[in-house]
């Protein structure tokens, strides 16, 4: 623990728009130089770009928001689990569901095996992003869980517009866009039965200020929160535990009926052309939005089809 206060006292000093020694960081935490470089040299392994000038010391090329833990726990009333450094927040919620209570959360600055959708890799530098799991129990089983990444989707949605982020808009299944490329990703992974007792780990990654070297191993076009009024990330991750809470009720009570228009409001790709693309075949069309199950609606030569999986993109001009 006290080498990741070190860490963190380290990133404040370099979160300054000036550079600053290695002579000084060393001066201020008591620590000797070489102890200094040695702290500079895992933050960049954890993926931070960190500048470092011979006669000027060092700076941070892209900013860091760090949570600040007594705040989060105050602000979040379920149990809150957040670390430093972790494999996995999901994974973590999927090994301890049998102690969680629905609204319980997990957060991390760092995930070493963070993923997305597919099991693809989530790119996760330190305190760069959100990294962020909660943990729901359904009574009705996963049968009653059919469209859920869709509200999740709504729930980040409103939290982000909440927070002044303006160009905000919903891909369906499970992806949020900002103006137009990708800002963040859900996971949602399920334990249980079809028709009773199911417990569901809702994981999300949100890009806050994507580091230059990691941004460019990611493969699709990507956005973050920098160089917009970017929230507190300690209030992000709050206000976000309280929405989903609310609407994962709402959703059990009245079910994706209820999520319908606000969806439809912001699905960036309603009324244009897209492919979806499932598995090996592509279905070309209109979309329309979604259906009362989160079926995708796809106006294929004038009829109406629905589709419950795949994954869709802009059709070429």
């Amino acid at each position: 623990m006290e080498q990741w206060q070190r860490k963190r006292d380290i990133i404040a000093m370099l979160s300054t728009q000036e550079f600053v020694s290695g002579e000084a960081l060393a001066e201020r935490l008591g620590i000797s130089r070489a102890a200094i470089s040695k702290h500079i040299d895992v933050l960049e392994t954890l993926g931070l770009s960190i500048y470092s000038v011979k006669g000027r010391g060092y700076k941070l090329a892209t900013p860091v928001s760090l949570i600040d833990e007594s705040r989060l726990k105050q602000g979040i009333e379920r149990r809150c689990f957040y670390f430093d450094d972790i494999p996995s927040t999901n994974a973590f919620m999927l090994s301890h569901s049998e102690e969680l209570e629905s609204g319980d959360v997990c957060i991390a600055e760092y995930q070493s095996a963070g993923r997305g959708r597919r099991g693809r890799r989530w790119v996760s530098p330190y305190g760069s992003h959100l990294y962020f799991s909660l943990f729901w129990r359904l009574s009705d089983g996963m049968s009653k869980a059919m469209g859920l990444s869709l509200v999740v989707g709504c729930s980040l949605a409103k939290v982000l517009g909440d927070l002044g982020v303006e160009g905000i808009g919903l891909k369906w299944p499970n992806d949020v866009y900002l103006d137009g490329r990708k800002l963040a990703g859900i996971l949602v992974e399920m334990k249980g039965q079809a028709d009773s007792n199911c417990e569901l780990i809702i994981g999300m990654g949100v890009n806050m200020a994507m580091p230059d070297a990691q941004g460019e191993t990611i493969d699709q076009p990507w956005a973050d929160l920098q160089g917009l009024a970017m929230p507190d990330k300690t209030e992000f991750a709050v206000r976000l535990q309280r929405q989903l809470q609310a609407d994962l009720s709402l959703f059990e009570r009245e079910g994706l009926n209820a999520f319908v228009e606000r969806w439809q409001a912001s699905d960036s790709f309603i009324g244009k052309p897209v492919n979806l693309m499932m598995a090996d075949k592509v279905e070309a069309g209109i979309c329309r939005g979604i259906d009362e199950q989160g079926a995708l609606l796809l106006e294929v030569a004038g009829e109406m089809k629905s589709y419950i999986g795949g994954e869709i993109s802009l059709r070429p001009a």
